[in-house]
Formats: structure tokens, C-alpha cells, sequence
């Protein structure tokens, strides 16, 4: 009798489990939270190994609704020891945060320079999602975070302007200003994060100007201490609809 009912009871179980298997047992919150990992170890990448960039504005007649601009990244590297400390999945929005750290002596970065790390620990934030319609405000910070990094390429490497201008019978008929960014950063720290109130996203970053002399051989003039930017990116295109 005794045994009846531990087999009644382990049936019971098992048919218990079989029926609310669905409620747990996909695969979404995997997937937006291994994304999430894939993101923060770019970021990492990104900060420590480098990355480079490419970058364009261009301004005509000195009209803002004239203004393009397009910025490219790239990187590729081998690296190992990047820890998770944190993996958060919001599973009402349906988004994954992770935070994932790296401490190494020294690494090869992406000039072929080998830097001493000295053991610091570099530490980036990652989101992900798996539903399209949450993708909007994670754009955003991508690319505020893009920007962040161009602008340090601005004041650290340089850039390139070019300028035309064109007068006829004292009057402007032309005017076009642009600027070139081709380089490679590295060591970029994010210190902060978020989103407007409209929405848009920002990133502070900032580099340390002995740091920085370091890597390029030479002392970074006219900078302080440490150099911070605010990069700055948008959900939605209405730059092109008012231009239409």
C-alpha cells in the first residue's frame, strides 16, 4: 500500500511538472540575457583591447537641417578573463542587464601596442532584449555611446576639417564645412548613463590624460587631468522629416 502511494505521489509529480513546463521552461529569457553578456563583453573590448573609428560631419550653408553625419566602428580580438558580476532580467519589459568585469596585467591592444594594465579592473553594462518594440531606448544608448568615443577621438587624436566658401558681390552663395575622424581609441571609462526625459540616451566617458600620454608616446596639451565627453544618441529620426 505504502508503496502505491509513493508511486501515485511521484506520477503526480511528474505530471505536475509536464503541465507547467511551458510557463517556465522558455527559452526568451536565456536568449535576452546571453545577449545581454555578448554586449557587455564588447563593451569591455571596446574599452580595454580599442576600437576604430570612422567618422564624417558635414554642414552646408550653415544650416543645421544640411547637417550629416555617420560614425563607423570596428574591433576584433582574442581575450579571456571577463567575469559577470551582475546578469538582472526584467521580464515585464523584457529586458536582460549585464555588468562584466576585466582585470589583466598587461594586454596587446589594437595598434599592436602592449599596454601595462597594472591589474585595474575595467568594468562595462550591457542591455539587451528579445522584443523589438523595447529595442528603441537601447538604440539610443548605443549609439550616445558611439558618439562618446568619437568625440574622445576629436580631442585626444585630432581630426581633419575642410572648409569652402564662396562670396559673390559681397554675398554668401556657399558655404560647406567638413570634418574627418580616422583613429583608434582605447581606455575609454563610462562613468555614466541614461535617458533624457525625451527619451534620447547619453553617455559620460572619460580617459586619463597621463593614461593617455602614455599610449601615444606623448603629452596630450591643453587637457586637464582627466578628458570627459557626453556622447549623445536618439530613439527617433525627426531630423529627416522635418528636412522632407
Amino acid at each position: 500500500m505504502r508503496v502505491n502511494i509513493y508511486h501515485k505521489m511521484f506520477v503526480l509529480l511528474i505530471l505536475g511538472l509536464w503541465l507547467s513546463a511551458p510557463v517556465w521552461a522558455g527559452n526568451k529569457r536565456i536568449m535576452t540575457t546571453r545577449a545581454a553578456q555578448v554586449m557587455a563583453e564588447r563593451a569591455i573590448v571596446e574599452s580595454v583591447y580599442g576600437l576604430k573609428i570612422r567618422s564624417t560631419e558635414e554642414v552646408e550653408d550653415m544650416i543645421a537641417v544640411n547637417f550629416v553625419g555617420k560614425t563607423e566602428t570596428k574591433t576584433s580580438a582574442t581575450i579571456s578573463g571577463v567575469k559577470f558580476e551582475e546578469i538582472v532580467y526584467d521580464e515585464e519589459k523584457d529586458v536582460a542587464k549585464a555588468v562584466a568585469s576585466l582585470q589583466l596585467d598587461q594586454i596587446t591592444n589594437i595598434d599592436g601596442k602592449t599596454l601595462s594594465l597594472k591589474n585595474k579592473v575595467f568594468r562595462r553594462v550591457a542591455f539587451a532584449t528579445s522584443t523589438p518594440s523595447q529595442a528603441g531606448p537601447l538604440k539610443a544608448l548605443r549609439a550616445a555611446e558611439i558618439d562618446a568615443y568619437k568625440q574622445l577621438v576629436k580631442r585626444v587624436v585630432g581630426f581633419t576639417l575642410e572648409s569652402q566658401t564662396t562670396v559673390e558681390n559681397y554675398m554668401l552663395t556657399s558655404d560647406l564645412v567638413k570634418t574627418k575622424v580616422l583613429a583608434t581609441i582605447y581606455m575609454g571609462e563610462v562613468t555614466e548613463f541614461g535617458w533624457r526625459e525625451n527619451g534620447d540616451g547619453y553617455v559620460k566617458m572619460v580617459l586619463k590624460v597621463n593614461e593617455v600620454g602614455d599610449l601615444l608616446g606623448q603629452a596630450v596639451a591643453g587637457e586637464d587631468e582627466v578628458i570627459e565627453v557626453i556622447g549623445a544618441g536618439a530613439q527617433v529620426d525627426d531630423f529627416s522629416a522635418m528636412k522632407k
